[in-house]
């Protein structure tokens, strides 16, 4: 085994749960933005689907960055994400470099990761698996 593959090896639950803390953070932001006008405002006027997604994103964010029943949410952000897409951006263009929404679709397949494989390590779904004595999940 190469000592890269060893580095990478050891780095892996450590830098997914990071991944899934800093997905959740950013996402979170999005939310605040659109609820809030929080840290800038939000450019467009606040609809009835606006708002839905904006507390998805406020609460699905933090649910996901605290590792928090991060699975069904995580999907409920991946769909939120999907449906962005294809409403906002999808209809300009099919390609995300020419309708801009490249971070619609990131976020999208990163939430599906995380409903897929879980919260990980450092996440209370983890920590509450533990204290029952399941596997993590």
């Amino acid at each position: 085994m190469s000592y890269f593959k060893k580095l990478m090896d050891s780095v892996a639950n450590p830098s997914y749960a990071l991944f899934r803390m800093v997905l959740g953070f950013l996402f979170m932001w999005h939310g605040t933005q659109k609820l809030f006008n929080v840290p800038v405002e939000f450019p467009y006027e606040l609809n009835a689907l606006s708002q839905a997604a904006g507390i998805i994103e406020l609460v699905g964010g933090a649910l996901v960055l605290l590792g928090c029943i991060a699975r069904p949410v995580a999907f409920i952000c991946s769909g939120t994400m999907a449906v962005a897409y294809w409403l906002v951006h999808g209809l300009n263009s099919f390609f995300p470099m020419i309708n801009g929404g490249e971070l619609a679709a990131l976020y999208c397949f990163g939430f599906l990761l995380i409903a897929a494989n879980g919260p990980g390590i450092w996440s209370i779904d983890s920590l509450l698996s533990r204290n029952n004595g399941e596997e993590n999940s």
